[in-house]
């Protein structure tokens, strides 16, 4: 789930510092409202799949956990509708947009239901509460700190690229210990992420403000992009944390 989330869409923006209005709060909580829908549904989709045997078999083998062909195509399936929505932008409308989050956030819930499968239910409470006491600090680092993290965002996209590269591989070397290192390189990467996304998204809501926008179609299109954003960054301090503490059954 190493995915990059420096989008287009960003570099759109205009980065400016006026003082917080009506607009640019909204836009904040349209961000963290769309990332706790994406939450919920990717939540409820993996924990119906993993309470129901028959429907669990379809993506993976009972026995072995191994993905199946339609598990492989709900494993990947994800990654395309991120490459979509960034892309398709522009080209979507605003419901054609909602409408490829919610499957997106489904479709990574039924990904990652073998979690419940392979770990204990209380591993996966805890660094689940981990994840989020992780992403609520950094998240109110970033939106208070008067630092420019601007400069740090190129460092940290190549600190993806590289986890994503080392996955790959580790995938034919199948080293244990190459996994965990991983791990914990990917938590420092993906929490100092969350930190720059979230001033990331306070600017381009300040900018929003400053040139006048309404909440229309357009800016919540972008609210969507927030979120998205910010959800993988929880995603992936939550999934290096159950690498790293996780219990398995």
């Amino acid at each position: 789930m190493d995915n990059n989330n420096n989008y287009d869409w960003a570099q759109k923006s205009v980065f400016v510092q006026p003082q917080t209005g009506v607009v640019a709060k909204k836009f904040f909580a349209n961000v963290f409202l769309w990332m706790f829908v994406a939450l919920s549904l990717s939540t409820f989709s993996a924990y119906f799949m993993s309470a129901n045997a028959e429907f669990s078999s379809f993506l993976r083998n009972p026995e072995t956990l191994r993905p199946t062909t339609l598990g492989w195509i709900a494993t990947f399936a994800p990654l395309g509708l991120v490459l979509l929505m960034s892309a398709g932008l522009n080209r979507l409308s605003y419901g054609a947009l909602v409408g490829v989050f919610v499957l997106y956030s489904v479709l990574t819930g039924l990904s990652l239901s073998f979690i419940l499968l392979v770990y204990t239910s209380t591993s996966v409470l805890s660094c689940f509460i981990g994840a989020a006491g992780i992403f609520g600090i950094m998240a109110i680092m970033g939106y208070t700190t008067n630092i420019d993290l601007s400069k740090f965002g190129p460092i940290l996209m190549i600190g993806v690229v590289g986890l994503i590269i080392a996955s790959v591989v580790n995938m034919f070397i199948q080293s244990a210990n190459f996994s965990l290192f991983m791990a914990f390189i990917g938590i420092a990467i993906f929490t100092a992420l969350t930190a720059y996304d979230v001033q990331k998204l306070k600017r381009i809501g300040e900018g929003l403000e400053a040139n006048g926008a309404q909440m229309d179609a357009d800016t919540k299109k972008l609210a969507i992009m927030g979120a998205l954003s910010l959800y993988l960054d929880f995603l992936n301090i939550f999934i290096y944390l159950l690498r790293i503490f996780g219990d398995r059954r």
